[in-house]
């Protein structure tokens, strides 16, 4: 889907600072965080007011399972990792967006979850383009 046909669906300014746009999906925005701890990607269903799964139609709730497993499977096999962990919690953010993060033992935190864990370690701009790239071709 393209910006300008986003329908008035706004990207919370939170998730546009934490992350970078890889690409467009169907009915998501795929986007990596800009964490390198973890290989870590946000989906986010380019639907205006949408807080929770239950929130969307039945169709685009279909899709968002198609498009997140397509992603998970397409990040385990680029990082080759032990553990794919998926979640939507939304207690910070509350616009419906779905983490998919890479896991292996010996990990930062492993096996506890990403979330508070230290200080974010961001990507230089090469590495990150590097992964969106390979991430991209890998779907």
């Amino acid at each position: 889907m393209l910006p300008s046909l986003k329908g008035g669906f706004v990207l919370d300014s939170r998730l546009d600072a934490d992350s970078e746009h890889v690409i467009w999906l169907g009915l998501c925005e795929l986007r990596l965080m800009d964490d390198r701890r973890w290989p870590w990607v946000l989906l986010v269903p380019q639907r205006p007011g949408i807080e929770e799964v239950h929130d969307l139609t039945p169709l685009d709730q279909a899709m968002l399972t198609f498009e997140t497993n397509m992603v998970a499977q397409a990040l385990k096999r680029v990082t080759g990792c032990t553990k794919i962990n998926t979640g939507a919690l939304g207690n910070m953010v509350r616009q419906l967006h779905v983490h998919v993060v890479a896991r292996s033992e010996g990990d930062p935190n492993w096996p506890g979850p990403v979330w508070g864990h230290g200080l974010r370690e961001s990507y230089s701009r090469e590495a990150l383009h590097r992964f969106a790239e390979t991430l991209k071709a890998a779907l």
